[in-house]
Parts: structure tokens; C-alpha cells; sequence
């Protein structure tokens, strides 16, 4: 039986999501990747800015900040600098990090700021109403889309990649264990790591779109989630409409603390001189 009970607050409980929401899911696949990380709970601090995804810190108990909508990465970024020891994860959602937060987002992973990055993209804004978002697709409707979305959606994985993070993985809540093993992953490499994972929204997202309950969003992502390793042997016409999941990038730079320390110190010593 995994020892869920020593990372929550129980007396903030009840939780405030609905009915076959996928955020429990996505958190106790964290409370599994930090159990398995061996990290100290008082080493590690959780960020998130405002959304379903974003009540996540308020039920754990940990160095917890919960901010401003789509400034989780901003706050995040002041706090690994001010206290390098800690591990800092951000739990975000879809319209949290590539909307309001977008710039926050794409120059964190520029930097390489050592981070890791856990968003829930759920295709909508789930807590404000069920408006549009940036991962909304094409054709589906939204409370501020009615008619089906006109824009394209984000690759939120290939935006991170194409920004410079060296760690991105995607996967679905459909896929628990493979989930915790990322977020493990994520929090194990030193510089930005994303990890985007799937999520069912059974309220804003499949009601207008007639996508039956919860359980049927996730056979959906079973049925539809292809491998990388498949999908790089795999035609475009076959993957398309496929979720690829996997590790989608995994390479290595030098992490923004540790390049600006080094800066710090030839400072210094030329200031002796």
C-alpha cells in the first residue's frame, strides 16, 4: 500500500474537482515520483498558478506556493534562484502555462532553469467556464466557441522542444505508471524538464463535445495513444489524430543557476583586481 496519506493534508479535504476529473490521478502519480526520487518533502517546493490543475499544492504537504494566473513560472523562477537546494515542481494547466502564461513558459525552458514543469492539458479552461484554450482542437466547442474552434491548437511537447527544455515527455492519465515514471524522470534531470500529460475534462470539455464520461475519455486515450518508438516507423496518415506519447526529448546543456554562479564568481574576481 503506498503511503499516500504522509504527503497530503487531509484537512483540506474534500477536493473540489468533479467527478472523473483526471488531477487525482496526475497527483498521486507525483506523490509516486517523489516517493521514488528520495527527496526530503521539506527539499521540495510545489508552484502553481490558478486553474483545476492549480489546487494540486493545497491538498499536499510540502513547500507549497499557489500564485497568479499564468505566473507560476515566473514565481517558480525567483524561488529556484533564491533557494537553489530546492526542487522546485510547477503544476500548471494547459491555458495557465501557454496562454496568460506563455512567455513565462517558452523563456523558462530557454534558460534551462532547473525546474520541472507538470502540465495537465485537459484541451480547456476548466475552472473559468470552459473557454477555449490554447490546446483546444480544431473544430471542438468551448463556452467561447460554440461553433466548433476555428484556430489551431498548440503542440504544447513541440513547443517545449522547439523553446530549448532538454527533458519533454507526454503521455495520458490512462497511462498512470508510465505518468509517474516520467515525473520521476523529470524531477531527476537537472535543467527544464515538461512533462504534458493528457487529462479528461468530463465537464467543460465532454459534454459540449458529446464525448460520453470519464471512463470513455480515457478507452479513448488507450485506443488512440501511439508509442515513439512506434510512431517513428509509423506514416503520418496512420498517426493521424494519434496521441504520441513517450520521452520526446532527452539531451543535456548547462543549467541557467549554475552558468549564472559562474558569471557571479568572474565577477568577483575581476572587481578584485
Amino acid at each position: 500500500m503506498f503511503p499516500y496519506d504522509k504527503y497530503l493534508r487531509r484537512d483540506k479535504f474534500p477536493h473540489i474537482w468533479c467527478t472523473g476529473c483526471g488531477c487525482g490521478i496526475v497527483l498521486k502519480a507525483l506523490l509516486r515520483a517523489i516517493e521514488r526520487s528520495k527527496i526530503p518533502k521539506d527539499d521540495v517546493a510545489i508552484v502553481s498558478g490558478i486553474g483545476c490543475s492549480s489546487r494540486t499544492p493545497g491538498y499536499l504537504d510540502f513547500n507549497t506556493l499557489h500564485t497568479t494566473h499564468g505566473r507560476a513560472i515566473a514565481f517558480a523562477t525567483g524561488l529556484k534562484l533564491a533557494k537553489r537546494k530546492l526542487k522546485v515542481i510547477v503544476v500548471t494547466g494547459d491555458g495557465d502555462a501557454t496562454a496568460i502564461g506563455g512567455n513565462h513558459f517558452i523563456h523558462a525552458a530557454r534558460r534551462n532553469l532547473d525546474m520541472t514543469v507538470i502540465i495537465y492539458n485537459n484541451y480547456i479552461y476548466g475552472m473559468t467556464g470552459g473557454q477555449v484554450s490554447p490546446t483546444t482542437p480544431a473544430g471542438k466547442r468551448s463556452t467561447t466557441s460554440p461553433h466548433g474552434n476555428v484556430e489551431p491548437a498548440f503542440d504544447i511537447s513541440g513547443l517545449a522542444i522547439a523553446a530549448g527544455a532538454p527533458f519533454v515527455a507526454r503521455t495520458t492519465c490512462y497511462h498512470a505508471v508510465q505518468l509517474d515514471k516520467y515525473i520521476n524522470k523529470g524531477i531527476m534531470k537537472k535543467g527544464f524538464s515538461v512533462v504534458e500529460v493528457l487529462t479528461p475534462c468530463p465537464t467543460y470539455y465532454a459534454r459540449p463535445n458529446r464525448l460520453g464520461n470519464a471512463v470513455e475519455m480515457l478507452e479513448w486515450y488507450k485506443n488512440n495513444s501511439i508509442q515513439i518508438e512506434v510512431a517513428r516507423n509509423t506514416s503520418d496518415e496512420e498517426k493521424a489524430g494519434k496521441i504520441t506519447i513517450g520521452i520526446l526529448h532527452d539531451s543535456d546543456r548547462p543549467e541557467f543557476c549554475d552558468v549564472y554562479s559562474q558569471l557571479s564568481a568572474r565577477v568577483r574576481e575581476a572587481n578584485k583586481e
